[in-house]
């Protein structure tokens, strides 16, 4: 019995193209500790191999059927090799925080090799002071809910004395071949003949559910063309993207975060909103050209970080590679130069457009997801993320609590960075991960649109200032 891809997790496969790619990850920072305890590459990698027993999907690889027939399949990887996943790198000296940027950009800018796993991991050395770092870069359709995690997290542990786990012997499976996979189409879509009757005769079956098809992608394509009708501003943040990239990073205190919230009445996610508006209103400003008063930049985040009652639960585990969860459309005041004033109008606005169903945003979505047949999945695919493309300006993903301490191999992580997406016609996506008392914020953006990417870490911090002297 194969398992296919879920619909999402198939039309992100087919997503991927020159200009845009739908692996994410994460950038974990480990600190210099005495060399009897020093994180090395034989360590990772046993780390790794134990933990692969809880994600299967990290030693399979993606097969699709003849012309479409359905949607691919899972198949286990005959050749798992995990020495071509798990990589060393070096930085160049000084080994300071561009050299370290500059190359997970490089890395994130390279395609996923799709005749193998969709996933990769760096062991980054040469940074001062004897500090290591992991990158992974894994495709968005090995991430899902809680039971899909990125490898980033499943590495992690809450305390530093975690057993491993008890060894597991893999051995892959047979890899079905074209012929098989397109006569097992088949057979699916012919095994139930009898629905087809009952259908004609009591209106259930495959006609009603093609119905029902119908209805549903008429509503998914309806809310898109909701969205559209107040389409977010046209912005450089929305041009044709290229497969170049830069990467940055800044982070703030939380509890000066919270301390400006306390003291203007606001929650902490309205001040990460206004530190971004800040932030945003210095690059527009940078190009020389005045920012009129009316001037908006329109973001899509989490509907959970407005309202923590989205995902209640206090004993989930928390996660920083967030996906697939509801989200809301809410604009950023970048014309208003007044930095309290500007505090005043995110709040009200993310307040006002998290309760507006004309801004509730499910993200991208297939728009027939309860087929099987996906005959030119990359050109509906794309189509589907033109449609969306235009509904806001950038994306923002922040999770609804602080992540508690992690480790790995029993070593503290003193920094965690999600590394997002950059779909086609996003020139730049924003993390914000809570972790160790400070606010840890990636930008990954289009190299093309942003050359000056490194400066954001600067406007954030500007932006930081103007609401503590104004406070």
């Amino acid at each position: 019995m194969v398992s296919r891809l879920s619909p999402r997790d198939a039309m992100f496969y087919f997503l991927d193209e020159g200009g845009s790619s739908t692996q994410l990850g994460a950038l974990l920072i480990i600190p210099a500790t005495d060399d009897r305890r020093r994180l090395d590459y034989p360590r990772l990698v046993s780390l790794v191999e134990n933990r692969l027993q809880t994600m299967p999907r990290y030693r399979q690889i993606v097969r699709q059927v003849t012309l479409g027939l359905a949607r691919p399949v899972w198949a286990d990887d005959p050749d798992f090799d995990i020495n071509f996943h798990i990589r060393r790198s070096g930085l160049p000296r000084p080994g300071g925080i561009e050299q370290l940027q500059d190359l997970i950009a490089r890395v994130m800018a390279r395609p996923l090799d799709r005749t193998r796993p969709l996933w990769e991991m760096y062991l980054i050395e040469g940074l001062a002071d004897g500090t290591m770092a992991i990158l992974t870069k894994s495709h968005r359709c090995l991430v899902g809910g809680s039971g899909s995690p990125e490898i980033s997290e499943v590495i992690c542990d809450e305390s530093p004395d975690t057993a491993a786990l008890p060894e597991d012997l893999w051995m892959p499976g047979a890899v079905p071949g074209g012929a098989q996979l397109a006569l097992g189409a088949l057979a699916e879509a012919l095994s139930r003949p009898g629905d087809l009757v009952d259908s004609l005769v009591s209106g259930n079956g495959p006609v009603a559910d093609l119905r029902a098809t119908a209805g549903a992608t008429a509503r998914r394509v309806g809310s898109v063309v909701q969205q559209l009708t107040d389409s977010a501003p046209s912005s450089p943040l929305n041009n044709a993207t290229t497969s170049s990239r830069m990467f940055t990073v800044a982070t703030v205190p939380t509890d000066v975060c919270d301390r400006i919230a306390s003291a203007h009445g606001f929650s902490r996610t309205d001040v990460v909103l206004a530190l971004l508006t800040g932030a945003m209103r210095r690059w527009l400003m940078s190009f020389g050209d005045a920012v009129s008063g009316v001037e908006t930049v329109r973001v899509v985040l989490p509907l959970s970080a407005q309202d923590p009652m989205v995902d209640p639960d206090p004993d989930s585990p928390r996660r920083w590679v967030i996906v697939g969860t509801p989200g809301f459309v809410t604009d950023l005041p970048v014309g208003e130069d007044n930095p309290t004033v500007r505090l005043a109008q995110v709040a009200e606005l993310a307040q006002r457009h998290s309760q507006s169903s004309r801004r509730v945003s499910l993200g991208l979505r297939p728009l027939l997801p309860e087929l099987g047949v996906v005959p030119f999945a990359e050109i509906s695919s794309r189509a589907f993320s033109t449609l969306d493309r235009r509904s806001y300006n950038v994306p923002v993903t922040m999770g609804t609590g602080p992540v508690g301490p992690r480790f790995v191999c029993g070593l503290p992580v003193a920094e965690i960075y999600a590394v997002p997406a950059l779909l086609a016609q996003r020139a730049l996506a924003v993390t914000i991960v809570d972790h160790g008392g400070r606010l840890q914020f990636a930008f990954l953006a289009d190299r093309g649109v942003l050359s000056d990417l490194p400066a954001m870490a600067e406007y954030v911090t500007e932006s930081l200032d103007e609401l503590v002297t104004e406070d």
